[in-house]
């Protein structure tokens, strides 16, 4: 009896030992059983791997640069002398100013000013004045169609150094999008002596017609290279589980479609509807992107320090926080800036301050 209840345990001990082998493999967890992990192919590279990944890394990124340096400019600038375009040739206006005609490739359009003072004149480094706006809009059959009923007031500062005549240029006004194939645009000063003034120059700033074309290709072809790279590591993965993935993979598998979104599919809209919302979709994925890579970034440089497993509460609730305040910050003030230039063109966050000192204060405390 004594032998059969000895083979009888060690049955029993070679059975539980292989269920519990076999529920091991069937449910990999933990970081002790890194050779369950997906490979990498990164820890398989050899030098002469690495050596080509930097290589062509460096020439795409000197290819992209010879093309940006040797490529059309960004901004378009038309000078307009603003004595030649005043009533009765007064310093301070109203002048009467009316843009080339414009195309949606021209995306966006900007008005400022530069005043050049008289020689005799010393140090104005702040001196306050007003402005007034009136912005009306060419349709494409000539008709003039006034965009707001109200004449736009400002209070703008002129910074003058004292030995230059120039002073610092002054935004008028900023159009995010073009809803009219020209622009006419009434602009008069307050509190601005005219024989202190020697002449004042308008500049209308807008994209260039050619690099808004190349902007497109360079987005088409990004986002193309963006996908197929993605459906290549998900075809990779597909053979793993996914509680088989490393922190890496995990991350990757976020962080792409991200990128995706970042290098914006939907760019082309901004050239077929006249809108402000394709503009705010692309501001909102360029935030989200990089709000999770600085989130990724985070969760792998604590994970080098935290072993084991990482719970929710404790390791990435804190990270969420931070980069997700970041995140909303970030949209709020673009959303803020894109309603109130819907409101008021000659609207400036960098100038009207005032009206962000709720937003000054939260990240001081933040």
């Amino acid at each position: 009896m004594e032998p059969l209840l000895g083979e009888m345990k060690q049955l029993c001990g070679r059975i539980h030992e292989a269920c519990s082998e076999l529920k091991e493999d069937l449910t990999p967890f933990r970081s002790e059983r890194f050779y369950r992990l997906a490979p990498m192919r990164l820890y398989t590279l050899s030098k002469r791997h690495f050596v080509l990944v930097f290589v062509v890394f460096f020439f795409c990124f000197g290819v992209s640069t010879l093309i940006g340096v040797s490529g059309p400019k960004i901004i378009t600038e038309n000078y307009s002398n603003g004595l030649s375009v005043s009533a009765n040739g007064s310093k301070t206006g109203p002048f009467d100013l009316k843009s080339q005609p414009l195309s949606n490739y021209n995306q966006q359009l900007w008005l400022t000013c530069i005043i050049q003072l008289d020689n005799n004149i010393a140090d104005l480094s702040l001196k306050e004045f007003g402005m007034n706006v009136e912005l009306q809009g060419v349709m494409q059959d000539a008709s003039v169609i006034r965009i707001s009923n109200n004449i736009h007031n400002k209070n703008r500062t002129l910074h003058c150094a004292a030995h230059q005549q120039a002073c610092d240029e002054i935004i008028v006004l900023h159009l995010g999008y073009l809803n009219y194939t020209q622009y006419k645009i009434s602009v008069s000063f307050r509190n601005l002596l005219q024989d202190r003034i020697k002449n004042v120059t308008f500049v209308f700033k807008m994209y260039n017609a050619t690099f808004s074309q190349v902007e497109i290709w360079f987005r088409f072809v990004f986002v193309v290279m963006t996908f197929i790279v993605t459906c290549v590591f998900a075809h990779s993965l597909r053979k793993f589980s996914m509680r088989d993935w490393g922190i890496e993979q995990k991350w990757m598998s976020v962080l792409l479609p991200l990128l995706l979104l970042y290098n914006d599919p939907f760019f082309p809209l901004s050239f077929l509807l006249n809108s402000w919302f394709p503009g705010t979709l692309d501001a909102f994925f360029q935030a989200l992107f990089l709000c999770a890579l600085l989130l990724f970034w985070l969760c792998v440089y604590h994970g080098i320090r935290v072993q084991g497993e990482r719970r929710f509460l404790t390791f990435y609730l804190p990270k969420l926080l931070i980069v997700g305040l970041l995140w909303l910050s970030a949209v709020t003030l673009g959303i803020w800036q894109t309603v109130n230039e819907l409101q008021d063109p000659t609207y400036q966050y960098k100038v009207d301050i005032q009206n962000f000192q709720g937003m000054k204060i939260f990240f001081l405390l933040y």
